[in-house]
């Protein structure tokens, strides 16, 4: 066998693909900003027809910081253009009579600061393995998105997201898993997104075709 076939794309490199400044792998994009609250795995990119560099600016809004919570983007996501992930500092405090945010215009509405506003709980958004997120999808605060799931083109996405559910419309809802439920328990265990990059090359067809039982034997 060829030793070419076991090459693959450096996932530090900003543009993969040469000629197309459309596509960015958005770990190195990452390092290029001063974001200490954003996790992304190798190989995650972002499609762009416009300025794919300014993700972290443009697409993951209201990353402030003072909710504390985090973003985690696992290995091999696919993200299309003008998918936006909404952080959880974009919420307003709903435990009093008004959700207006006086302290960010300080003067004599300063006090209380904004950190003692009755927010509501909030949680890192985590996005797993092998996502697929769709043409103008939206990420809300909080999402927890399972390995594997397909968001459809401008799907508004929230909570708990299955591992390999299919997910569309506004709000978001699971209208189907890719896979039965043995299956699913079987590609989890499988992990192919952790495989060294050289074992990935050398199986791509299996991957891409499902050939689940042979990727199962290479783990033998």
């Amino acid at each position: 066998m060829s030793q070419s076939i076991l090459t693959s794309p450096d996932p530090n490199v900003l543009h993969p693909l040469p000629g197309f400044t459309s596509v960015v792998f958005l770990k190195p994009l990452l390092a290029q900003e001063q974001i200490t609250n954003v996790v992304v795995g190798d190989y995650s990119y972002y499609h762009d027809f416009d300025e794919p560099r300014s993700f972290f600016r443009r697409n993951v809004r209201y990353n402030i910081g003072f909710s504390g919570t985090h973003l985690r983007i696992g290995k091999y996501c696919a993200i299309g253009h003008g998918a936006t992930i909404l952080m959880a500092d974009c919420n307003h405090p709903i435990g009093g009579v008004t959700t207006f945010p006086f302290a960010i215009f300080g003067q004599d509405w300063a006090d209380p600061p904004l950190d003692q506003y009755p927010h509501a709980p909030a949680r890192d958004i985590v996005i797993g393995n092998d996502v697929w997120i769709g043409y103008e999808a939206t990420i809300l605060p909080g999402a927890q998105i399972g390995n594997g799931v397909i968001i459809g083109a401008k799907a508004v996405v929230g909570g708990d997201i299955p591992d390999y559910s299919v997910v569309v419309g506004n709000p978001g809802r699971v209208i189907k898993k890719r896979f039965d439920d043995d299956t699913i328990a079987r590609l989890l265990k499988l992990a192919w997104w952790d495989w060294p990059a050289e074992k990935v090359a050398l199986n791509t067809e299996l991957l891409i075709k499902g050939g689940i039982d042979g990727l199962e034997s290479l783990c033998d």
